[in-house]
């Protein structure tokens, strides 16, 4: 009887977090074809997986002045256009895998290009692009543009505001985040028709001027420990009702993320840690 073939192919990966945001990272820029959405629910798998929350693949440049681009998966399989967690882990691992010398260089998204600065060891701040409003940019149906919508939910109004930053978000203020009704709201609002692209849901407590505290339940992976978009979603949001200052520190469950916007039209900045955690080999 002829041996049976054990070979497996495999797939290096590298484990890490942004202010407890996980990713398992994958390098196809040596021609590596891109995960499918089973292999992305493999890894992503917290038993029988190496566990994470987006699946980040780093892949040679789409525009001249980046030093690379990079796509998001989801845990569920399927794609995401932002991600600013993920954004500083792929620039710390591009640093440590010395694709890159200098303190300030671009990335491209699937939502653009974005401006990099590398502000010491471990931290990095991301452009994030002008936050937009406009409903048809979220996309958001049904309403014209306002700081505050409200819809019915089992009979109650629920005020949100919305706003894309190269992916839909909603924001919920609430008085006490840790009463606040994430794993029931959160999916409600994802399926709701007024979201043709489903949505990421926040919850947001502001403690003062100059901090805000947040939960985000994310499409395609539920509630994370940080959402980097969801954190500028948030202070964007806020600063436009005048709730924030235009620097403000988010705490997350995960961590803290700094946020300035100077102004409603220029780039809103992001600044926080990226950390690597191991190193390991999939097999399939």
């Amino acid at each position: 009887m002829a041996e049976r073939d054990m070979r497996f192919s495999r797939v290096r990966f590298s484990k890490m977090h942004g202010a407890g945001n996980d990713f398992v990272v994958l390098d196809l820029r040596g021609g590596m074809a891109a995960p499918s959405p089973e292999l992305c629910r493999a890894l992503a798998d917290r038993r029988t997986g190496v566990g994470c929350d987006q699946v980040l693949t780093i892949e040679p440049p789409r525009s001249q002045r980046a030093a690379a681009s990079y796509r998001i998966w989801n845990a569920d399989g399927s794609p995401s256009q932002q991600c600013g967690n993920g954004a500083r882990c792929i620039a710390a691992w591009l640093v440590r895998d010395g694709a890159i010398g200098t303190e300030a260089f671009a990335l491209d998204s699937p939502s653009g290009s974005h401006a990099v600065t590398r502000l010491g060891s471990d931290r990095f701040g991301i452009d994030m692009g002008v936050p937009q409003f406009e409903p048809a940019r979220i996309p958001l149906l049904g309403f014209e543009q306002a700081e505050h919508y409200a819809v019915e939910c089992n009979g109650a109004q629920i005020g949100f505001g919305a706003v894309s930053m190269g992916n839909p978000h909603a924001l919920v203020e609430v008085d006490d985040l840790d009463a606040a009704p994430v794993e029931a709201l959160g999916p409600w609002l994802q399926r709701h028709g007024m979201f043709p692209e489903s949505v990421n849901v926040g919850f947001a407590q502001v403690q003062s001027r100059g901090r805000v505290r947040l939960r985000v339940y994310e499409r395609g992976a539920g509630e994370t420990r940080a959402c980097g978009s969801g954190a500028c979603a948030a202070a964007a949001v806020l600063i436009r009702r005048v709730r924030i200052g235009r620097e403000v520190t988010v705490a997350l469950p995960g961590g803290e993320l700094q946020i300035a916007w100077p102004r409603d039209d220029a780039p809103l900045v992001m600044a926080g840690p990226a950390t690597f955690v191991f190193e390991g080999e999939w097999l399939q």
